[in-house]
């Protein structure tokens, strides 16, 4: 069995993307460094969190999906080092669900790691990482309860950071909860990394982070139009599907078409705002007054007393909306006729292929005739 199991379960949108897209690139590093990353892909780990939730449609998953948390265990029991489960989604499990997935590591010794940040920024973000996966919501319908439902993670059931830990911590040892707070302030994206790679056992600066990248946010007006384009995709019953919804929403039309622009940034309502805030002083107050191991500073968990002028994320206009939604049409355009276009030239390579290989010989005259015809034949030919 593995000597330490580290949980990494989010939160949601405080680097998580980032971090696992360096370690899954270099999972082979990470072995030799004794850190076992289990499973055969990065999707493992969210099917898994599907299994310890108790998705209601796990039935209707695939075997690969199903089976993901038995993989995942089997592999962690025959290694001898560290082992290390990672996906943000895990976050949303219910108190009872989270000390089922805690035990069923024993009796490895385990670490709970919990990144998080300030609530109001990741309120905001979160919301355009709803959107990102076909949610309609406004802002300002956004988050207004706490989702009793444990496959529910876009709203404040995993987003409070105080919430988690009462659901996650209560079975561990305060020094094997560790919390990761994101800087407010503007620090290299890499320190997360640095802070991360020490807490599990890892060399930092043994790793390549020229392939990572961030999970950006989209401007204001971006955001609007992509909700107003998930309110009619929706009305059609369009990319219902997980696996749709990640290559042609997240994917196509969000991180590759509206995150380029920029845009500008933006505020939820007063109300959501000093929601947030409170929420950031209570889990402060937790994190201290349980002792818990906290990797980094923990005012940065705080919402600021003072906040740049922002844009209300309510003020949108059609006017801005149809500027970006005609640039985006005309991308779209480009796009087609350039798939065309290749679609064509492929074609062409195939007929040319095709034009090169010379027919094959006719078969044998018994196999072009049937069983009265090749009696007939045998005794035209003498047989």
């Amino acid at each position: 069995m593995a000597r330490r199991v580290f949980v990494h379960i989010g939160l949601p949108k405080t680097a998580t993307t980032y971090l696992q897209t360096i370690m899954w690139a270099q999972r082979g590093l990470m072995r030799e460094q004794g850190v076992l990353l289990p499973g055969r892909e990065r999707r493992d780990h969210l099917w898994a969190s599907r299994t310890i939730r108790q998705d209601p449609h796990l039935a209707e998953y695939d075997e690969k999906v199903r089976t993901a948390w038995d993989r995942i265990r089997e592999e962690v029991a025959a290694w001898e080092g560290d082992a290390l489960i990672s996906h943000e989604f895990f976050c949303s499990a219910s108190a009872e669900q989270a000390e089922g997935m805690l035990a069923a590591l024993a009796p490895a010794e385990v670490h709970l790691v919990v990144t998080a940040r300030e609530p109001l920024g990741l309120f905001s973000s979160s919301w355009q990482e709803s959107m990102k996966n076909r949610d309609s919501r406004h802002l300002a319908d956004y988050s207004t309860e706490v989702s009793p439902i444990t496959t529910s993670v876009w709203n404040w059931r995993s987003l409070d950071l105080g919430l988690v830990l009462q659901r996650w911590a209560p079975t561990l040892p305060p020094d094997r909860v560790h919390v990761l707070p994101l800087s407010r302030a503007k620090a290299p994206r890499e320190e997360i990394w640095h802070r991360f790679a020490t807490l599990i056992g890892l060399d930092p600066e043994s790793f390549d982070l020229s392939g990572s990248f961030p999970n950006s946010s989209m401007g204001v007006v971006e955001a609007e139009t992509l909700r107003r384009i998930n309110e009619r995709l929706y009305a059609r019953g369009l990319f219902d599907k997980p696996f749709e919804r990640g290559v042609f929403i997240r994917t196509y039309l969000a991180d590759e078409r509206l995150v380029p622009r920029g845009g500008e940034r933006f505020w939820p309502s007063p109300t959501q705002v000093a929601d947030a805030r409170e929420r950031g002083r209570a889990a402060h107050a937790l994190v201290l007054s349980e002792k818990y191991d906290v990797v980094g500073d923990v005012d940065d968990l705080l919402v600021p007393d003072e906040l740049p002028e922002r844009r209300d994320a309510g003020s949108v206009s059609d006017a801005e909306v149809a500027g970006v939604a005609v640039d985006l049409v005309a991308e779209i355009m480009a796009d087609v006729q350039s798939m065309r276009r290749e679609l064509r030239r492929t074609r062409r390579e195939r007929d040319r292929a095709r034009a090169e290989i010379p027919p094959p010989p006719p078969p044998p005259l018994w196999r072009r005739v049937g069983s009265r015809g090749k009696r007939a034949a045998r005794r035209l030919l003498g047989r």
